[in-house]
């Protein structure tokens, strides 16, 4: 997340940039970047939030009984 966040921040300062260069093509072009890192990085903050677990399911030992990973013949 820290690069897209200097990303966004480098985005801002290029749109001042382009305004004060009078590049009115480019500003429409970095405005809709900027909004989806913007976004990005909201969707981002939100994941952080949530609590990650992962559910790692109990082993079946009755269906695993027997068996293994190599089968050794004498």
């Amino acid at each position: 997340m820290p690069r897209l966040q200097e990303i966004h921040v480098n985005l801002i300062d290029r749109l001042q940039e382009v305004k004060d260069q009078g590049w009115h093509g480019e500003v429409a072009a970095i405005e809709t970047t900027l909004a989806a890192a913007a976004q990005k990085l909201e969707a981002l903050r939100d994941r952080a939030a949530q609590p990650s677990t992962v559910h790692l399911g109990m082993p079946n030992i009755r269906r695993d009984a027997g068996r293994s990973s190599t089968n050794y013949e004498d």
